[in-house]
């Protein structure tokens, strides 16, 4: 079967021998019967045991994803990992458990958005997302990590997480792994990871605003539209950020901008995309540029509609 095409289901059929692995101690008696326990349980049942004790199991598949390097055990750990996600994306928190402090969670997963075939690098790009939105922050939202002396290292380390998953998202998005797949996969993880400042800096420096602009443009199909939704909250994201203004005025974004809010029927792409303009209006020169390319017609046209 093409890889690009299985499924976590397809995957989780799978009989993966755990017994040989701890025979080759490439996992230990501990790590077996919290596999034994684990896999191929109801739903229900690994609910509470994630409940209970879930920081040792993420250890678990943590562990096997650094030890572990052929191929199907690593997709079936990757979807064991992402069905327990779906199921509950608050799990992710859980990657960042107490007991898990000396550990370094980011890394299998960052280093299989590079090694591995479509499945793995999209269950990677998906599981990393989540787990580095979810990790604790404190009120002013700067990153919690406990003591002072071991903060500047954590902060460095993710600081190079969100640069490593931003070069993936880049690579993605001008030549995707996956025909089909890989530019909205890229395109919606960015939507939820450039909320991050160095996220936004960091795709800025890959020279990845002017990647966005190509996928603005006006969409029919359900996905394609979903794209485009998704391609327009990063540029909204992106609106609030200085150093990437300047990109989007000298890219052909604002034209593609106006041309969506004036032929998209979809209220959600409108609104973002307006908010967007919004943001734009004041800096530099695009407030004169927009009155060039008729914004002012295209919002007398939607006042009066449901998207006013």
């Amino acid at each position: 079967m093409d890889q690009a095409e299985l499924t976590t289901e397809q995957v989780l059929k799978r009989d993966i021998p755990w017994e040989t692995y701890m025979t080759t101690k490439l996992i230990s008696g501990t790590c077996l019967q919290l596999l034994r326990r684990y896999d191929k349980r109801p739903e229900s049942y690994r609910a509470q045991l994630l409940d209970d004790d879930g920081s040792a199991y993420v250890l678990v598949f943590v562990n096997i994803l650094r030890d572990i390097f052929k191929e199907d055990t690593v997709e079936y750990v990757l979807a064991l990992i992402d069905e327990m996600l779906t199921a509950n994306p608050k799990r992710a928190r859980l990657f960042h458990a107490n007991s898990l402090a000396n550990e370094d969670t980011y890394e299998p997963f960052l280093r299989l958005l590079w090694k591995g075939n479509w499945f793995i690098q999209e269950k990677s790009c998906k599981i990393l997302a989540l787990i580095v939105s979810a990790r604790p922050r404190n009120q002013n939202g700067i990153v919690a990590n406990g003591e002072a002396s071991n903060s500047k290292q954590k902060l460095a380390s993710i600081d190079d997480v969100l640069k490593g998953l931003v070069e993936w998202l880049c690579a993605q998005l001008k030549n995707p792994s996956h025909p089909s797949r890989g530019v909205p996969t890229a395109i919606n993880c960015l939507a939820t990871l450039l909320k991050e400042p160095v996220v936004r800096s960091s795709f800025v420096q890959a020279d990845g605003v002017k990647l966005l602009a190509p996928l603005i443009s006006p969409a029919s199909t359900q996905q394609s539209i979903q794209l485009l939704y998704e391609t327009s909250v990063c540029v909204w994201l992106l609106s609030y950020y200085e150093p990437a203004i300047e990109y989007l005025a000298t890219s052909r974004t604002l034209p593609r901008l106006i041309e969506v809010a004036k032929s998209s029927t979809k209220e959600k792409v409108v609104r973002v995309v307006v908010l967007t303009l919004k943001n734009l209006l004041s800096k530099g020169t695009l407030g004169a540029q927009m009155v060039d390319l008729q914004l002012p017609l295209v919002v007398q046209s939607l006042k009066g509609t449901s998207m006013e």
